[in-house]
């Protein structure tokens, strides 16, 4: 079987990066070591899980129909309800019972390779901080209540387990290549910001970032403005993307099966050598060789998105 994995690669070792890879640089703070990990998790206060509490309540009061039922299920599993942020002991406890994987605190954004690293070993590194009441509603960088809520459920369903442990070992591949860009464009619209078809006419939201905001949840599955396309690997990693708002097109899977077939077992050494230095299609753009589900109207954006106030539809 191919895969998107560099073949025999010792994934123990944190990986170099190389001098002629370009990615964006970042601080590492004092007390973290080369695996960025913190020395321990943060003891929350009162109020910071009160802050969970709040968002884990909002998020329950729209993710139902909404939700892909995998993530769902792994709520229950983890019995994430329990009250407070989680303790990561106890949850690498049960998630690990049932995929393997293990929940690592560490203070920020961590560089692509560290956080490659960690995936490829079935560790999931989740921010060491919660937001505040002042941006309870929308942070950039992302924080324990997006990393474990948004994220972690997910991590208990094997098939999906097992697609994000191959998407750590990708990212030897990625840096030979120099394409982190594009495989960053592959958890985007997966990872992050994927939909599922759980039946016909019945799409729900798997990716976290979708997962953990109250507007998106809903936008992303119901409303006119964005495009919803059927996954296609190669197509999804020459598509640009939006950060700091909601989604212009969505991409959408049949499975989990469908998701990790399409990802490991592409020839990613010839897609690799083919991909530009940058992105070909823009975030809103539909091309003759997908298949959409839904075309949007793109009505959100072409009023401005979130800078202009305009209403998500």
């Amino acid at each position: 079987m191919a895969t998107i994995a560099e073949p025999q690669q010792d994934y123990s070792i944190l990986p170099e990066l190389p001098a002629d890879v370009f990615t964006a640089p970042l601080k590492k703070p004092a007390h973290v070591g080369e695996d960025w990990l913190e020395p321990k998790q943060t003891e929350y206060s009162s109020e910071e899980d009160d802050i969970w509490n709040d968002l884990f309540a909002r998020q329950m009061d729209v993710l139902s129909g909404r939700a892909a039922s995998a993530f769902m299920a792994g709520l229950q599993k983890l019995n994430l309800n329990r009250g407070g942020v989680p303790e990561f002991g106890k949850l690498s406890e049960d998630l690990s019972a049932l995929t393997g994987w293990t929940v690592v605190p560490v203070p920020m954004l961590i560089p692509d390779h560290v956080f490659f690293w960690h995936l490829a070993n079935r560790r999931f590194p989740a921010g060491n901080f919660i937001r505040t009441r002042e941006t309870f509603d929308y942070i950039q960088e992302p924080d324990v209540f997006h990393d474990v809520f948004g994220h972690v459920p997910m991590l208990t369903d094997p098939v999906y387990a097992d697609y994000m442990q191959e998407y750590g070992r990708a990212g030897w591949k990625a840096m030979r290549y120099n394409h982190l860009k594009a495989l960053g464009a592959l958890y985007w619209y997966t990872v992050e910001f994927g939909l599922i078809e759980e039946a016909p006419d019945d799409i729900r939201a798997y990716g976290a970032g979708i997962l953990s905001g109250p507007t998106e949840a809903v936008f992303s599955v119901e409303a006119e403005s964005p495009n919803r396309i059927m996954l296609n690997v190669d197509r999804v990693m020459r598509t640009d993307y939006v950060i700091s708002d909601l989604q212009p097109t969505y991409f959408v899977i049949e499975s989990f099966e469908d998701l990790y077939r399409q990802t490991v077992e592409r020839d990613f050494d010839r897609l690799y050598r083919s991909l530009a230095p940058s992105f070909t299609y823009a975030n809103s753009a539909v091309i003759d060789v997908d298949n959409v589900l839904h075309r949007g109207t793109q009505e959100y954006w072409l009023r401005g998105g979130r800078g202009s106030g305009a209403r998500p539809v």
